[in-house]
């Protein structure tokens, strides 16, 4: 199973945003992570299309994009003509899913949906055969550097059963307090791609940090088959 590390630019110095998202990576990442909050489906508020659309011009990495707004479809359009490659919307967040997913991908980009602590697996068991990426969030969404949730390891082996039963490879991200200390159980339990934002930017080498959290989730993985 493929590892993926995705540094989330909610904790990088925005001043030096593309020297901190070339110095990732340099170090490995596989995805940056746009996180896109709009002050109403969140307590906060962040980047939007034009963020995008900037680092579109300095990487082709791919711009792993989370929205965490209200009334996401409004949005497709201009992430995707900004350069989005992924698209993640919250469940809690429409009433039409499956439509909206489904508008992601005729826009060109891979569709992700995103659920909530709070909010169990069977809101998404309809669609599971329609996303490529399903994201659990291990923190209540809104601000970077909160504590982990130790329930979502459960949750992310329940996710990971839900993707196998649908026969979907779709990756399985998690969210929220990703660390070195955290990041082997979630794989262990079925994770194989990874947002950490202030675990990577806080350190104090950030590239070799990438590297670090990797080889843990592969540690844990390996474990796992020799157990």
């Amino acid at each position: 199973m493929p590892i993926r590390i995705a540094p989330s630019i909610l904790s990088a110095d925005l001043a030096r945003l593309d020297e901190d998202v070339r110095r990732v990576l340099a170090g490995g990442a596989d995805q940056i992570h746009v996180d896109v909050m709009d002050g109403r489906f969140v307590p906060n508020l962040t980047f939007g299309a034009p963020v995008v659309r900037c680092l579109r011009r300095h990487t082709d990495a791919v711009l792993d994009c989370h929205l965490m707004v209200e009334d996401p479809e409004r949005y497709i359009e201009p992430f995707a003509k900004a350069g989005a490659n992924i698209l993640t919307i919250h469940a809690e967040a429409t009433r039409h899913l499956e439509r909206h997913l489904a508008a992601i991908r005729e826009a060109g980009m891979r569709p992700g949906v995103a659920i909530n602590p709070a909010t169990p697996l069977a809101a998404v068991e309809e669609i599971a055969g329609a996303v490529d990426l399903l994201l659990i969030m291990t923190v209540n969404p809104g601000f970077g550097g909160q504590t982990f949730w130790e329930p979502g390891t459960d949750k992310v082996r329940r996710a990971r059963a839900l993707l196998d039963a649908a026969r979907n490879g779709a990756m399985l991200q998690v969210d929220g307090g990703v660390t070195r200390e955290t990041i082997g159980r979630l794989a262990a339990a079925g994770a194989d791609t990874f947002v950490a934002g202030n675990a990577i930017y806080g350190s104090q080498d950030p590239a070799a940090e990438v590297g670090a959290l990797r080889q843990r989730a592969r540690a844990a993985i390996e474990g796992t088959r020799n157990a």
